[in-house]
């Protein structure tokens, strides 16, 4: 039996010039990060909502939320790794994981096959695709103000 699901995550730019920038599990160094109760990784979470909402476990905010200080800057990879523990406790393995980040900034080519290893590796081997994206000036993306991201997550009950 196979399972989908999709997720979604925005965060504004922060406005702490020093705040690191943390996307599809890589640290940006000369990018400045997103305002975030963890580390704001948009893609990682949309990763997760994906994952959860194909489970029926609810979402990032659900097991991850603002009310669980143990949470407080965490890294995108560890709730991805979390959340690879809960989807697998309820009986499901992951087939493939597709992300698109929608943004000016960070510019991912470079870095691609470095994010989708790093995420790959945080969800233990699984399939990832990775895309991003620009709006053409068109909302708080486009108007440079901020990150988002969408995934899908397609999951299934191995035998």
């Amino acid at each position: 039996m196979y399972k989908t699901g999709i997720g979604v995550d925005a965060h504004a730019f922060s406005l702490e010039r020093d705040r690191p920038m943390w996307l599809a599990g890589l640290l940006w160094p000369d990018e400045i990060g997103v305002e975030a109760h963890s580390d704001g990784d948009v893609a990682a979470h949309a990763i997760c909502d994906a994952l959860f909402a194909a489970a029926g476990l609810g979402d990032l905010g659900t097991n991850f939320g603002v009310n669980r200080p143990e949470y407080s800057h965490a890294s995108g990879a560890q709730l991805l790794t979390e959340a690879l523990a809960l989807i697998s406790g309820a009986g499901f393995a992951i087939a493939n994981v597709s992300v698109q980040i929608i943004g000016n900034r960070p510019k991912l080519g470079s870095r691609r096959a470095e994010a989708i290893a790093a995420l790959s590796h945080a969800l233990g081997g699984a399939d990832v695709s990775l895309t991003a994206t620009t709006t053409d000036g068109l909302g708080f993306t486009g108007e440079g103000k901020g990150l988002a991201a969408v995934a899908s997550a397609l999951i299934y009950k191995p035998k």
